[in-house]
């Protein structure tokens, strides 16, 4: 790139928003505050670029996210803009697992994107590069990007390196179900302990195809990061050189006027959920996308997802239903050669960051390892790794990973074992109460009525762990973790707080999952099920939920659109 393609730091021309905070008599106080944090008057002339950052010292995709800021504020200076860093909260998923910490992983999203908002607009920044990673984080800023329509480019953290443990990878799911098989004797402490250490050998977010990689791949697709970003890990040295790339090139968007309603059209949506389906990612996309599209005024149904993955191919088998992580799939070529290989399902004049068209950057890619980046004719499933799937029990859909489901389990009939909350479920799994056959239904943990739908990790990774995997199935009105495997159906709509018909299910009811068929139904009639539901006292909110989780219920949608805030509240 050029370092002189646009005007010296003394004759910039354009007109920027923040000139309303430092030009005219009437702004003298403001540039003296400005000179007051040390910038002199040519930088004080200069655009004024944001660096969102969500840098902390508690979650380990963020513990780094401060080298990859300084980085990208080299890149805006070299290019005449001022860099201004601030911070944003972020939860660590893995750390809130299992306990009540988790009702706040997914408002968090919310309060993400409200920050970033107050603070481009409270100082009239001229653009923003978000510095991010990890589940709620990505698509938080996402949501500020696109609502804020400032020049925006994104870097987002990267994966951690895979563990090793006698001879095979382990990540962060292996611990998880490692438990189960401590519970169930297959381990003892000792072997466990050893997992432990292992697993997490780096910085970055956890290393296979979960939540936050999956995230970090969508955003490359959308267009809003560098070539490569998405998979290169946090601890290679070229993630430094894709934020130093990207902070010079944020000033120059502010120069073009690229923004980010030119970029997160209808077409980029449909490039993010095309990579996503082959990538077998995480059901949480299902949520995340719908929600930065409404940002946008763009509609995504759930009944999109599944169109599409009833036509694209699952082609890499990932982590945590296959034994690929993120590493290999950069290492095999990255989100351009997978793209590369899936163009005729995509749109390949969608714009991107760089000011060039998608199929411009991926016909430089090339597949270097077609064991991980698989060909067209050759998929580990000949359909997407999501489904979506209606029925009496769901009317207005749920969710199901298929990738790493064996053909086998591709319909299911059980018998329900209903549990009013996760800690309940979890409890009867440490007592071995769980049979084959058995449909565990975890209800009263949606968006309103968690409140704040949490991941279920724990249970799942304990039925793995048990080696019953392949035999129950889990129904809730919750959400998974991108680490969940398993017959395991989420984002249950309406939930059982909104008066939905998982509120009327009962111990011993028949419950039938037919993937194929794309449905989920419990055997009542329609009107039993209305008479049932007229009957059941709707599960109050739990006494923890005051505060934010509070306003959050009240206000919170159904997961069926992304679980997004009413914006008539």
């Amino acid at each position: 790139m050029v370092l002189n393609r646009f005007p010296s730091i003394t004759s910039w021309a354009l007109k920027m928003r923040s000139d309303v905070v430092k030009k005219g008599i009437g702004r003298a106080p403001h540039r003296a505050l400005l000179k007051a944090l040390g910038l002199t008057e040519r930088e004080i002339e200069s655009p004024f670029i944001g660096v969102a950052n969500s840098y902390t010292t508690l979650v380990p995709g963020h513990i780094h996210l401060n080298l990859l800021a300084s980085a990208a504020a080299r890149g805006i200076a070299r290019k005449g803009g001022v860099a201004f860093e601030f911070n944003t909260i972020a939860v660590c998923d893995g750390l809130a697992m299992g306990h009540e910490g988790m009702n706040y992983s997914l408002p968090s999203r919310e309060v993400i994107a409200d920050s970033v908002e107050i603070m481009a607009q409270a100082h009239m920044l001229d653009g923003l590069v978000f510095i991010c990673s990890c589940d709620k984080v990505v698509p938080g800023m996402l949501m500020a990007a696109a609502r804020l329509d400032i020049p925006s480019i994104f870097v987002t953290g990267g994966a951690m390196l895979t563990g090793r443990y006698m001879g095979r990878s382990v990540d962060l799911i292996s611990v998880f179900e490692a438990v189960g098989e401590f519970e169930r004797g297959k381990l003892d402490e000792g072997e466990l302990k050893r997992i432990e250490d292992e697993a997490c050998p780096t910085c970055g977010s956890c290393s296979g195809m979960f939540t936050a990689n999956t995230m970090a791949c969508l955003t490359e697709a959308l267009g809003m990061s560098m070539p490569y970003c998405g998979t290169a890990p946090a601890a290679y040295s070229s993630k430094l050189r894709i934020a130093e790339n990207s902070g010079e090139r944020v000033v120059e968007m502010v120069v073009e006027g690229l923004k980010p309603s030119a970029i997160l059209t209808e077409k980029a949506f449909h490039n993010a959920i095309v990579l996503d389906l082959a990538l077998g990612g995480s059901t949480n996309t299902v949520l995340h996308l719908p929600a930065i599209a409404s940002e946008l005024d763009i509609k995504l149904d759930l009944d999109y997802f599944d169109k599409l993955s009833r036509v694209i191919p699952h082609l890499c088998d990932m982590s945590p239903g296959g034994p690929y992580r993120v590493e290999d799939l950069h290492r095999a070529g990255g989100v351009p050669a997978l793209l590369k290989v899936l163009r005729k399902h995509i749109h390949e004049d969608a714009l991107t960051v760089t000011g060039r068209r998608l199929g411009d950057l991926i016909e430089e890619a090339e597949v270097q390892d077609e064991g991980v980046i698989r060909p067209l004719e050759n998929p580990v499933h000949p359909q997407g790794g999501i489904a979506i799937l209606k029925g009496n029990l769901a009317p207005e859909g749920c969710v199901l990973k298929t990738a790493g489901l064996r053909k086998g389990t591709l319909r299911f009939t059980g018998s329900a074992k209903v549990f009013n909350s996760e800690e309940e479920c979890v409890s009867h799994l440490l007592k071995r109460g769980v049979n084959p056959g058995d449909a565990i239904v975890i209800r009263y943990e949606g968006p309103k009525g968690g409140p704040g739908m949490k991941e279920m990790l724990t249970p799942t990774s304990l039925i793995s762990g048990m080696g019953l995997g392949e035999e129950v199935a889990l129904i809730t009105d919750g959400r998974f973790s991108g680490g969940t495997r398993g017959l395991c159906v989420g984002h249950v709509a309406p939930e059982a707080a909104a008066g939905g018909p998982i509120a009327a299910v009962e111990n011993g009811d028949e419950i039938r999952i037919d993937v194929e068929a794309r449905t989920l139904t419990v055997k009542l009639t329609d009107r039993e099920i209305t008479e049932r539901l007229s009957k059941v006292r709707l599960k109050p909110l739990k006494g923890k939920a005051r505060g934010c989780l509070a306003r959050y219920s009240r206000h919170v949608t159904s997961a069926s659109s992304g679980a997004v805030l009413n914006r008539e509240c």
